[in-house]
């Protein structure tokens, strides 16, 4: 992701906060407090001819050195290009990507309405924890 991606950034960013479900932002921020608030590496697009299809970043789950490796995950499609595999594709290179950056661990919160997103997680091994207090398989 660089600089001149950030327009449709935004724009993806928009159409899950759209949704009501994919975060708890009411609003997309200014690129600046975006840019300080996720981390420098592990920041993805998804390109098709030169079109953002969807991008993937993260963000630190803490300031304290001790969760240096541990990483909140991000990852946000376009409504036109939902369904065809393209988060899939962008959680397994950040998790790639992560890996070589030194992260141990990969975290999200995810809404329950946001049912697409469950089977793509589940691929990539990510244990599901419901309502705070139970596991599920």
């Amino acid at each position: 992701m660089i600089l001149e991606d950030w327009e449709t950034v935004a724009t993806i960013y928009a159409e899950g906060i759209a949704t009501g479900y994919a975060t708890f932002e009411k609003h997309i921020s200014t690129y600046d407090i975006w840019d300080k608030t996720h981390l420098k590496s592990c920041r993805l697009v998804a390109v098709d001819l030169k079109k953002v299809l969807g991008w993937a970043a993260l963000s630190p789950v803490s300031g304290r050195s001790v969760y240096q490796g541990v990483a909140e995950v991000s990852v946000y499609v376009g409504q036109a290009h939902s369904g065809n595999g393209v988060g899939s594709l962008l959680m397994k290179e950040l998790i790639l990507q992560s890996e070589k950056n030194g992260f141990w661990t990969l975290q999200s919160s995810i809404f329950p309405e946001n049912e697409g997103v469950l089977p793509c997680i589940k691929r990539r091994g990510f244990a599901i924890l419901v309502h705070g207090n139970a596991w599920a398989n």
